[in-house]
């Protein structure tokens, strides 16, 4: 996997709309404010992750 850079959602309407950026990595997925996005990020195992979106995906 190495490391996908930031990226956001395909549904973000625009570009200077304030949503989350994700960024995946061999060892983590990193979420960030896109209008702070030399703030900090959060950190999460790609287990946490999946849970998380499974969760989402699930309501």
């Amino acid at each position: 996997m190495r490391d996908s850079g930031w990226f956001k959602s395909s549904y973000s309407a625009t570009a200077s709309n304030g949503c989350v950026e994700v960024r995946m990595t061999d060892d983590a997925v990193g979420v960030r404010d896109s209008k702070n996005p030399t703030g900090p990020a959060l950190s999460f195992s790609h287990r946490e992750w999946s849970a998380f979106v499974r969760g989402v995906k699930n309501g």
